[in-house]
């Protein structure tokens, strides 16, 4: 059965069970299954009046909102094809993806999209049917507010016909350089993926299932996930502004949530920072809890009977130490998958020990995300787990993983050079990854191939092997080695000003810094010494020719805003490398 049609199902079976719930002000609002599918009914008879019809391209420009869900599903009920654009996407970004899908209808979530689309429309020469959610209103003819058009047409529809090849979605790669790519998803892609997933978790009743999105909807990981969860008739939670995370974690109390590494590192980190700020007695208590956290998290990992002894201590540490952390995360947590880049060993431990196994995954835009993840028993820490039912994966030239599924894309919109290039003559999706498979079946990523770096001294240097470590220092919040055609390793850190305040006595005077303090602070003695340390430190395992030789601490984070880093926080190494030019040649002069 098709994504859509179960969504159908659950609406006639599960009429006033919760499906969709979000917050309005501090109030949090829920739609039960009937009104969330009278809400997609009118939205798509509201779409075909405006001769909206299978196989159209419809844009959704927003941030995460209960309209971004009901406005997809609508599209997809009519056959047409949901083209989300990144809230977060500059002019250029989103002025490409209108001209090359041509669509003339789109759902904007706030005012800066607005703004997007309204120069598009004038550089184009063409005007969009613009649908503004929230409570944005505009006089223009072609501007219509969404609560508004919707309210008045009819809460029943037939869905199109609609086969498995026919497309659901286009998803244009942010990407870390070059031109976007669509990426063509289809019905058939989101069929696989639910059986895929029912198969592999052994999931039974997934009705009683909250699950909080918090990544964008526009990425693919948080979007299959969250049309996962309600194909089940679970409820989803939607999380407009991920700045509230931890409070409405607290609200809303899912038991689930996609989340990216960075945001365990930084959870991590903040309570590695309370306990060095502890008492010795506390200090001592909270280790003594890990380590017994730790032997029962080994022994569900395989199957094992927990001995008596230790089933009671860690009742006692669970009671006094864990179920306070879990609280802070909402008390009800317990599927957390994550993907997107790789999460550090200890830090998957450091969950499993505390109550909280992080499920590691690994896909791409171009799988329909998850392909690969750790199972509930038996999982490898440090890979990102097994293929998950149907999937076929193989390791290819230069180590690369290839890939062949039906949750695999048809191709890239537009681009049938780039598609013929990411596939391989028997049918293999080509990643762009380098991994290995051990003998019991478990995938590890050991570097991007397009990111593998050459010195000029003819060495490979695989950056995120040393990033990642780097980035997971509670001082460190960004970092990004060079190495490229240089004759050594050096890099440009972006430290955690916020830990160094809170840590350090040198900072006791401030509460924030400017920019000008930061750079000030940043050629201090202190400061200085304090990186060398830090840097010496995690590297001392490295081999020489992949140890850093110099860096350069920055007074300012790479951002989305100034086109440094993408929607899903990878770092864009050719705009950096552009804009640090001088900076970065400076330290091999």
């Amino acid at each position: 059965m098709k994504l859509i049609q179960l969504l159908q199902k659950n609406a006639q079976i599960l009429p006033n069970k919760n499906a969709i719930s979000y917050k309005d002000g501090e109030n949090l609002i829920v739609l039960t299954w009937k009104e969330f599918w009278e809400k997609v009914c009118q939205t798509a008879n509201g779409l075909h009046t405006l001769d909206v019809k299978k196989g159209d391209c419809v844009g959704v420009f927003s941030q995460n909102s209960k309209d971004w869900v009901i406005f997809d599903v609508a599209v997809q009920m009519l056959g047409a094809i949901t083209i989300p654009i990144y809230a977060t996407n500059n002019y250029a970004q989103t002025e490409y993806i209108i001209k090359q899908t041509e669509m003339q209808h789109i759902l904007v979530g706030d005012t800066p999209q607005l703004e997007i689309l309204k120069s598009a429309e004038t550089h184009l020469n063409r005007k969009l049917h613009i649908f503004t959610s929230h409570t944005i209103k505009d006089e223009a003819e072609n501007i219509t507010y969404f609560p508004d058009f919707i309210k008045n047409f009819s809460t029943e529809r037939k869905m199109a016909e609609i086969s498995d090849d026919d497309l659901a979605t286009i998803l244009y790669t942010s990407g870390t350089t070059g031109t976007p790519k669509g990426v063509m998803l289809s019905h058939g892609c989101f069929k696989d993926v639910i059986s895929a997933h029912n198969q592999f978790f052994g999931f039974e009743n997934l009705h009683t299932m909250k699950s909080l999105a918090f990544l964008p909807l526009s990425h693919i990981f948080e979007r299959a996930w969250t049309l996962y969860v309600l194909s089940q008739g679970g409820e989803v939670a939607i999380l407009e502004d991920p700045k509230n995370i931890l409070s409405t974690l607290k609200q809303v109390q899912p038991n689930a949530m996609c989340a990216v590494p960075r945001f365990y590192e930084k959870v991590y980190q903040t309570l590695v920072k309370k306990i060095d700020a502890a008492s010795p007695t506390k200090q001592k208590l909270f280790k003594k809890a890990l380590e017994v956290g730790a032997k029962v998290a080994d022994k569900k990992r395989v199957g094992a009977s927990i001995p008596f002894g230790l089933n009671l201590q860690h009742k006692f540490f669970n009671a006094l130490v864990f179920k306070k952390i879990k609280n802070e995360l909402g008390g009800n947590l317990e599927f957390l998958p994550c993907g997107g880049a790789m999460l550090k060993k200890e830090i998957s431990e450091f969950f499993a020990a505390i109550g909280l196994p992080v499920i590691v995954g690994y896909g791409l835009t171009e799988t329909t995300a998850t392909v690969t993840a750790l199972p509930t028993k038996n999982y490898v820490y440090g890979s990102v787990g097994i293929p998950l039912p149907g999937v076929e994966i193989k390791i290819g030239a230069e180590d690369e993983i290839l890939v062949k599924y039906g949750g695999v894309m048809k191709g890239y919109y537009k681009n049938e050079e780039e598609t013929a290039k990411v596939f391989t003559e028997d049918g293999y999706f080509r990643t762009g990854d380098a991994g290995r498979i051990d003998e019991n079946g478990n995938l590890y990523i050991t570097d991007r191939i397009k990111d593998l770096m050459k010195t000029s001294n003819g060495k490979y240097i695989a950056p995120q092997s040393i990033e990642i470590p780097l980035q997971s220092h509670p001082e460190i919040l960004q970092a990004m080695v060079i190495a490229e055609g240089k004759p050594y390793v050096s890099a440009v850190i972006v430290p955690d000003f916020e830990t160094l305040i809170e840590k350090y006595q040198e900072f006791k005077n401030y509460v924030s810094l400017t920019i000008e303090e930061k750079k000030k602070l940043l050629e201090s003695p202190f400061i200085k010494e304090k990186f060398e340390k830090i840097v010496s430190e995690i590297q001392k395992e490295f081999a020489s020719y992949e140890k850093i030789k110099k860096f350069k601490l920055l007074p300012e984070e790479f951002t989305i805003e100034k086109g440094e880093i993408t929607p899903t926080l990878k770092i864009k190494r050719r705009v950096v490398l552009e804009k640090l030019n001088a900076l970065i040649e400076g330290m091999y002069a």
